[in-house]
């Protein structure tokens, strides 16, 4: 296996998506697809610093560290947003996307089968999946979540950089496998109280290298423990994500 980089992680996921038909779902591909590259085009982000990871109903893109994290975060609040309104208001209500997105950094190596190996990889699609991001996408109109890693918003939201509203983020708490990941989402809280404070990095995962045990393979991506997908589903295992698309 490769030596892990430093890697900006984004990942994109598309809601109810196993809810709609197969030509439903081939519109919505497009649609993720096409919001996604026009959003990192805006940020600068060409497809020689960036590979792709296509999970069907999401997209994960490990971005190279030196595109400014601030760019894309900025265009991830603005743009993503504005994409969306321009595809729903020509899309029947059948075909509207909605989306949730994550914001992280850390250390991803990519291996000799182009699969993607990282407890930091792994944290971040468990916020992907954590009820709190799912929550507040059900609860909005605006059709788009955003939550960033605590790294993130140490790094880069809290210094209230232009475009970067640090006080509409509010932090979240998602449940990891050996405990609680903290993280920061952009936009009103779920109803139901207030969010619980975030806990810091709680050490989760020993390595995605473990997922090579006990693992089930779903497109080239190894799921370790007991998983039920991107959308809707809950990781307890490491991850270590393969066939990655280098774009």
């Amino acid at each position: 296996m490769n030596d892990p980089l430093p890697r900006t992680i984004l990942l994109v996921d598309t809601e109810r998506y196993s809810d709609r038909d197969d030509v439903q779902q081939a519109f919505l591909r497009r649609m993720l697809y096409d919001v996604v590259d026009r959003t990192l085009l805006a940020a600068g982000i060409d497809q020689t610093l960036r590979l792709r990871a296509d999970r069907g109903d999401a997209i994960m893109e490990l971005i190279d560290p030196n595109a400014p994290l601030t760019t894309l975060l900025r265009t991830l609040l603005t743009e993503v947003p504005a994409q969306l309104r321009a595809v729903n208001r020509l899309a029947a209500a059948s075909a509207q996307i909605r989306l949730r997105a994550v914001l992280a950094t850390g250390y991803v190596a990519v291996d000799e089968f182009d699969g993607w190996v990282g407890s930091d990889l792994n944290h971040a699609c468990r916020l992907l999946d954590g009820e709190p991001l799912k929550q507040a996408l059900r609860e909005r109109t605006d059709d788009y979540a955003l939550c960033v890693s605590e790294p993130v918003y140490a790094g880069i939201v809290r210094h209230h950089h232009t475009g970067i509203p640090a006080e509409e983020f509010s932090p979240v708490t998602m449940p990891g496998k050996n405990g609680p990941l903290g993280a920061w989402l952009y936009g009103p809280l779920p109803k139901g109280g207030p969010a619980p404070e975030p806990e810091g990095d709680s050490g989760a995962g020993t390595g995605a290298a473990a997922a090579t045990r006990s693992a089930n393979v779903i497109n080239g991506g190894q799921f370790g423990g007991v998983n039920h997908g991107i959308n809707g589903g809950t990781f307890h295992g490491d991850i270590r994500l393969g066939g990655g698309d280098r774009r």
